[in-house]
């Protein structure tokens, strides 16, 4: 399920329906076997009855793709995202206490206009208590038509390749310590692709998203469900073992 903001979803409609209500039914009334995964939720308007929807129903992987963009509260101010550094870690303690094996992903986009040091110390600080499974990274770049593309106090180049550098260094930490926890585990995993790098493997995900390797016929897998045992941790994905 794509939207740009999932928790939108059923205002409009009569009687209103919300982001949930849609898992739900789509839970009950899907065949099996089916995953299903949805993006984007919007940290303002985030309902827990989504971390509800995903703790319990069967088919609704438990994957949150939780852009946070910045962990300065008055960066996050001026890019009018509408919640501080402790709204967003609310929201992460509850995801953990109700789906503690769910993937957490993130969007950040560092340098925006006025980013002090110290304001860029803020958003290390909010990876470090997250650890995102995955992260995207972006330095900020002016936009035509946009009021921040006018601001007087534009981060040098240099200063914003160096936050991107950090930020990508210590997410690549993380996602390699989210990575571990699945070594020696015995994951379901649905065979999507050929490895490009090795035809003589698949490539299948978790249902948490994990990318995972492993020997096999790709014109025999593909769109099954396999036992795979977890042998090796990498970065941002997984070798493995049929079981």
């Amino acid at each position: 399920l794509l939207g740009q903001n999932i928790d939108a979803y059923g205002r409009d409609m009569v009687p209103k329906r919300n982001f949930a209500d849609l898992l739900k039914y789509l839970n009950a009334n899907l065949p099996d076997p089916m995953r299903v995964r949805y993006v984007t939720s919007h940290p303002r308007y985030f309902s827990d009855t989504v971390i509800d929807a995903v703790a319990t129903l069967d088919k609704v992987c438990e994957g949150f793709h939780m852009p946070f963009q910045a962990g300065d509260d008055e960066v996050l101010r001026k890019m009018r995202r509408g919640y501080t550094f402790e709204s967003y870690m609310r929201i992460i303690h509850k995801i953990r206490a109700k789906a503690p094996d769910a993937a957490i992903y993130g969007d950040v986009i560092v340098g925006f206009p006025g980013e002090s040091d110290e304001a860029f110390e803020r958003t290390l600080e909010l990876m470090r208590q997250v650890k995102f499974d995955n992260l995207n990274t972006f330095a900020y770049s002016p936009r035509p038509n946009t009021e921040a593309a006018l601001w007087e106090d534009q981060v040098p180049e240099d200063v914003k390749s160096q936050r991107l550098q950090r930020v990508q260094k210590l997410a690549a930490e993380h996602g390699l310590e989210r990575s571990s926890r699945y070594v020696g585990r015995v994951e379901e995993v649905l065979v999507e692709d050929r490895n490009p790098r090795n035809p003589e493997q698949v490539m299948g995900r978790t249902r948490q998203g994990r990318q995972v390797y492993f020997d096999g016929d790709i014109d025999e897998l593909q769109g099954k469900f396999m036992k795979v045992k977890v042998v090796e941790a990498r970065t941002w994905s997984l070798m493995g073992e049929r079981v």
